[in-house]
């Protein structure tokens, strides 16, 4: 709790044009023409903690098609925003986190029946992902490399990588992980266990989820608190916790998140959605947040 009696001391920059105009400490770095300014200024103190948090922070719109490219070794070990290094993040899992890529390969094969297992594998300069699949009447499982795999499959792998990815000294990679839309191109059936590794993944970090799908939703277990409902009206876009009707029929298991979006009854709070989103309070750590989309 702030006390009144003391003034609190406040950190500051002003860039206009590209120049600096004001700032509440010295000496001044330079500006960069090409990145924010935070990234100089995160040396100092007071805006360390801005910088820590933002780059604590993964954001995933997996593209399949790079994915499912021959991809070239790469130094970093966190997943790029579009999977195309997945192969590498893979072996570094496999190296330094076995415990969570065997989670990983639990959860895919339930999502899709038959895989057992996934490498990264060496094809001359480049790298790619070979899939073990049992195939009846086989006496070894069967391999295939990602370019033979589904959208679905190489999706599904690169939800559950960005979820449970960890970084060297085996602590999460991101505080915050937010998956775009991450039950596209899946058989609705898998959407269940989806939701489970969603669940099971925000124990260690924040999970933030964009959706449109009903099926996603449509979990008992999803509370009311860990839902962010989206509607445009009017060109407006407004985003809140659910009115006091979606809370109350979710309260009382009248019906599940999923049901509620395709009755179009899945809405914000008109009095939060109006509330300035800066002012919003940030999330509580180990939530897994949906928040489904109305404005399709």
């Amino acid at each position: 709790m702030l006390n009144p009696s003391h003034p609190v001391e406040t950190s500051f920059s002003t860039i206009e044009n590209g120049n600096l105009t004001a700032a509440s400490f010295s000496p001044v770095p330079a500006i960069p023409r090409d990145r924010l300014y935070l990234v100089n200024v995160s040396g100092f103190e007071a805006f360390r903690p801005v910088y820590d948090g933002l780059s604590e922070m993964g954001f995933y719109n997996l593209n399949p098609d790079r994915i499912r490219e021959l991809q070239a070794p790469d130094p970093a070990a966190l997943l790029n925003r579009d999977g195309s290094n997945l192969a590498t993040v893979l072996a570094h899992l496999k190296t330094q986190s076995p415990e969570r890529k065997c989670r990983i390969e639990e959860y895919l094969a339930k999502v899709v029946p038959g895989v057992i297992g996934v490498d990264a594998k060496t094809i001359g300069p480049k790298e790619t992902l070979e899939f073990r699949q049992d195939v009846k009447g086989a006496q070894h499982p069967w391999r295939f490399l990602a370019a033979n795999m589904s959208d679905g499959t190489l999706r599904a792998l690169g939800v559950l990588v960005a979820l449970f990815q960890s970084s060297v000294n085996g602590n999460p990679s991101y505080r915050l992980v937010g998956i775009e839309e991450p039950e596209v191109a899946l058989h609705p059936a898998a959407a269940g266990v989806l939701t489970d590794s969603l669940q099971d993944a925000s124990t260690h970090n924040q999970v933030l989820v964009t959706s449109h799908s009903p099926d996603l939703l449509d979990d008992q277990s999803i509370s009311d608190e860990t839902i962010f409902a989206v509607v445009a009206e009017h060109g407006d876009t407004k985003i809140g916790r659910l009115d006091p009707a979606g809370r109350s029929a979710l309260r009382d298991h009248l019906y599940t998140a999923g049901e509620l979006l395709r009755m179009n009854q899945l809405r914000p709070d008109p009095a939060e959605a109006n509330v300035n989103p800066h002012r919003l309070p940030l999330f509580g750590m180990g939530e897994s947040i949906a928040m489904s989309h109305t404005d399709c």
